[in-house]
């Protein structure tokens, strides 16, 4: 390796050491904006450190837990460090796993595209992007999930099986859904050999094995309770999904927060051209790359047609592999356009003299970083300087966890009436299961499996797409009660039964979803 070679190895690596700083400080500087789902993982850690099992309610053996990846992670870290603070765990373990993705997404553009500057523009993108930002400093298993899928793709592109092996079986533990890039993945490597993978196929078992045995055990099932709950509790008309995919696939740069709709239909169009653009140079270029290609296309027809109710990381998955081919694309297109502008009107001995002082600005170059420079403007005007709650430091808008605050007061109102022994109903249960550590009794059915006999429900009952049954609550005969005054509008609130049976507590004045308040009741 020439001196030359070498410098510019060593700026290379200083330039993935750059974004991923950038992707800590990201994902560090906003501070916790906890997800309500995070705290039912950080329940079920805290009871296996506090030596009660991978349980959500002591002595009840149900998975509402979809990643026991993550939760096993956070126990151990917990017992590490002997921290039992699960949120701070969680910001510091979720920075490091988005550091790590921005990394690897950098190597895997460099290898797929074949030039830094797309591989810096995707990493950079990546790093600040809502997208994974909300979900890192709201708890979520959310990039450690994304990381693990990178690795896979890296490894399967790469040549190395047995790492792509491994990191499927981590992948398929911290998230089910996973499943939906692992298969094209494994068809691929199938397809390659013309037989069966069965050495790597036993690696990704051995490792799934402890698991499987365990969960088949201890619930039963080594799948989440919750993925059955939800399929029958949310009630969703037939198309929801589809359109929120859509909406979803035409901003992925939050075009939305900056250009009007006509803006977001041409920008669509723009990233679908790119996109298929930047499949096709992908492809001829590694024919392993067709399973990273399809991706998202398979993840946004799995949703669109499986219509379950799409929390919003959900949607994170498929975007780094959607902004790596959009990227390809624009930088593909913008080859072929600075080379056709080069040879035609700047004369050859400036090209010449250009390309040999300045290799990195290129007039070939211009198209492609004016593109990312405006994809990196709308993205970094998603964020705000002061958001009006939580910490007074930037963060993305779409980090919102007024909720989340809400519930925390409620919980902190049930913990001064509660006794050790009494029980607590909700239909949101994450932060109010964590903060108050009472027994919980779950409308919505994740760690109380019975609630799902209520469902589906009486149609009449639902404003927006959870109601709570009244018969459901009177059959749980909870102590305590707290629901957004939605949920319970035209089924349990004006229920004869059960306003006999409990009374208001206390009323927190809020409008979110539409709702009247939250209310905190108790058992009279």
């Amino acid at each position: 390796m020439t001196e030359h070679e070498m410098r510019r190895n060593r700026l290379e690596w200083l330039l993935v050491a750059a974004l991923v700083i950038l992707a800590l400080l990201a994902r560090l500087v906003p501070g916790e904006r906890m997800v309500d789902d995070a705290y039912i993982t950080f329940r079920y850690a805290r009871n296996i450190v506090d030596g009660n099992g991978f349980v959500y309610n002591v002595g009840e053996r149900v998975l509402g837990t979809t990643t026991p990846l993550y939760t096993l992670l956070m126990a151990g870290l917990s017992l590490l460090t002997g921290s039992r603070d699960f949120p701070a765990i969680a910001l510091i373990v979720n920075a490091l796993a988005g550091g790590f993705s921005v990394g690897l997404l950098y190597i895997l553009c460099k290898h797929l595209v074949g030039h830094t500057l797309p591989a810096a523009a995707v990493g950079l993108l990546w790093a600040v992007t809502p997208h994974s930002v909300t979900f890192a400093i709201g708890g979520m298993e959310t990039d450690l999930t994304i990381g693990l899928l990178l690795a896979v793709c890296w490894a399967h592109i790469t040549g190395h099986p047995r790492a792509m092996a491994v990191s499927s079986a981590l992948a398929l533990l911290a998230r089910p859904d996973t499943a939906i890039m692992l298969g094209p993945m494994w068809l691929d490597l199938l397809l390659a050999r013309r037989n069966i993978p069965w050495r790597e196929g036993l690696i990704t078992l051995a490792i799934l094995a402890p698991w499987l045995a365990f969960g088949a055990l201890a619930f039963g099932s080594p799948l989440t309770a919750s993925i059955g709950a939800k399929s029958v509790t949310y009630r969703l008309p037939p198309e929801a999904d589809l359109i929120r995919l859509l909406q979803h696939y035409a901003t992925p740069f939050f075009e939305h927060e900056s250009l009007p709709p006509t803006g977001v239909f041409i920008a669509f169009a723009v990233h679908c051209g790119l996109y298929a653009l930047g499949s096709v140079n992908l492809i001829s270029r590694n024919r392993r790359a067709w399973p990273l290609v399809t991706y998202p296309l398979i993840y946004f027809a799995t949703f669109a047609i499986a219509n379950p109710l799409l929390f919003r990381w959900y949607l994170s998955p498929p975007m780094p592999f959607y902004f790596l081919l959009i990227l390809a694309g624009a930088w593909t297109l913008s080859r072929d356009i600075g080379k056709l502008v080069v040879g035609k009107l700047v004369p050859s001995k400036l090209a010449d003299w250009e390309s040999q002082r300045f290799p990195i600005y290129q007039f070939t170059n211009l198209p492609f970083i004016i593109f990312a420079i405006a994809a990196l403007i709308l993205t970094l005007n998603a964020w705000e300087l002061h958001p009006d709650h939580g910490p007074d430091r930037p963060a993305p808008k779409m980090a919102w966890f007024k909720l989340e605050q809400l519930y925390a007061k409620a919980a902190d109102i049930v913990r001064l009436q509660a006794g050790p022994e009494d029980t607590l109903c909700a239909g949101d249960i994450g932060t109010l299961g964590y903060r108050t550590n009472l027994h919980i009794l779950d409308t919505v059915g994740l760690v109380t499996p019975e609630s799902s006999q209520f469902y589906p429900a009486d149609p009449s009952i639902y404003v927006i797409n959870y109601a709570i049954p009244a018969d459901l609550v009177l059959s749980l005969n909870p102590d305590y009660i707290v629901i957004l005054e939605i949920y319970g509008r035209e089924g349990l609130l004006p229920d004869p039964r059960f306003q006999e049976r409990y009374e208001l507590l206390e009323k927190l004045e809020t409008d979110i979803y539409g709702s009247q308040g939250m209310l905190v009741f108790t058992r009279r």
